[in-house]
Formats: structure tokens, C-alpha cells, sequence
């Protein structure tokens, strides 16, 4: 497939991940708090739909197990803001099955398959088990996240969220650096930024609290 038009499904969802962090910024810092708003939510499934087929595109299997990780998260939080409800049925049916339909892809693919996304000579075997472990350490964020809400009942976005999002964002984009992946490396470090001044409005809410 034509190289530009995969790194254009890759931007596009990377505009949309990055779209979401600056709302969500801009809300926070209005609100002097952390905020967790709806269309953060709405552009994470969105983008995460494209992330996905960029991953296969790209026989990139961190990416691709990244994200699937994240997608029921997504999905769950839209359900506490009370949104999922009110998207039409076949829009939900069409969600919630996307990653059955992306695993039918990989099974019966030709070109973009497993077996030749494991042993993709591109990325050697250190450099995928790093890129694992950083989207693993960047994935579990959304767990955290996910318990936390379902704890409290309401979507929300902890400090364990933006911890986990530091760290997680400095080795997905070393890997990205090794791997030459643009689409990644953009993201991360636009994405840095948002993550460490969530974590000092948080610390700055805290002592607030304290305070009072």
C-alpha cells in the first residue's frame, strides 16, 4: 500500500489523540482542575479506530495491541457520561465490533496478517519487546483510570493516569525514534507537555484541598 497513505490514516489519528489532549487542557486550565470532557472521549474511540488500522498497515504490533487495550476503556467512559446511550444502535453495533472485525482482517489477510506482523524483519526482536513494554506502561494508564471510575462512579482523570502517561510517553517515543515512525514520535511529544501540566494542576488541586 502507498507509504503516504498509511502515515495519513496514522496523522489523522494522531490530530484527533492530540485534539483531545488540548481540549482537555484548555478545560482543565479554565476549571483550574483536572477535567475529564466528553469529546476527550469521543476522539479517543474515533482515533483509536484509525490507530488500529495504522498499526496493521504498518505491521506494527505494538501499536496495534496498544490500542486494543484502550478501546473497551474508551467505550466505558462514554457510558458514564451518559453519551454511549444516546449514539444510534448501528453506530454502537459498528464500535463494538470493529475489533472483532480487525482480528478477521489479521487472520485472513494476505499482506497484513500475524504472522507477518510477528516477523516483521523491520522491527527486531529487542526493539518489539521494548515497544511492548512502553505501550503497556502507556496503556495501563486507561486501567488505572478505568478502576478509579468505576470506583467513583463518574469518569475522571486521576494522577496515577498522568504518571503513567510520562513515563509511558518518554519510551513509546524512543521506540518511535528508533523506528523512524513519525506518526508516533509527532504524538508523543506534543502529548508530553499535556500530560506534565495535568500532573501540576493536580498537585495544585491537592494542596487546595489541603488547605481548605
Amino acid at each position: 500500500m502507498n507509504q503516504y497513505l498509511v502515515y495519513s490514516v496514522g496523522f489523522l489519528a494522531q490530530i484527533l489523540f492530540s485534539a483531545r489532549l488540548l481540549i482537555q487542557w484548555i478545560s482543565s486550565e479554565r476549571a483550574g482542575k483536572v477535567m475529564s470532557p466528553l469529546i476527550f472521549w469521543q476522539f479517543s474511540l474515533i482515533a483509536s479506530i484509525l490507530m488500529i488500522v495504522y498499526g496493521i498497515l504498518r505491521h506494527d504490533l505494538a501499536i496495534i495491541l496498544g490500542q486494543a487495550i484502550t478501546y473497551g476503556v474508551y467505550i466505558r467512559n462514554l457510558h458514564f457520561l451518559r453519551f454511549w446511550q444516546k449514539i444510534p444502535s448501528l453506530v454502537r453495533i459498528v464500535a463494538l465490533t470493529f475489533p472483532l472485525l480487525a482480528i478477521l482482517w489479521l487472520l485472513t489477510g494476505e499482506t497484513y496478517n500475524f504472522k507477518n506482523i510477528v516477523g516483521n524483519k523491520d522491527i527486531p526482536f529487542t526493539l518489539m519487546v521494548w515497544g511492548l513494554t512502553g505501550q503497556f506502561v502507556f496503556t495501563f494508564r486507561f486501567i488505572i483510570q478505568w478502576f478509579y471510575t468505576e470506583k467513583v462512579e463518574e469518569s475522571v482523570l486521576p494522577i496515577g493516569f498522568w504518571i503513567f502517561s510520562i513515563i509511558g510517553s518518554v519510551m513509546v517515543l524512543s521506540y518511535a525514534v528508533i523506528r523512524k515512525d513519525p506518526v508516533l514520535f509527532v504524538g508523543q511529544l506534543f502529548g508530553f507537555v499535556v500530560y506534565f501540566r495535568n500532573t501540576l494542576l493536580w498537585m495544585r488541586e491537592r494542596r487546595i484541598v489541603k488547605k481548605s
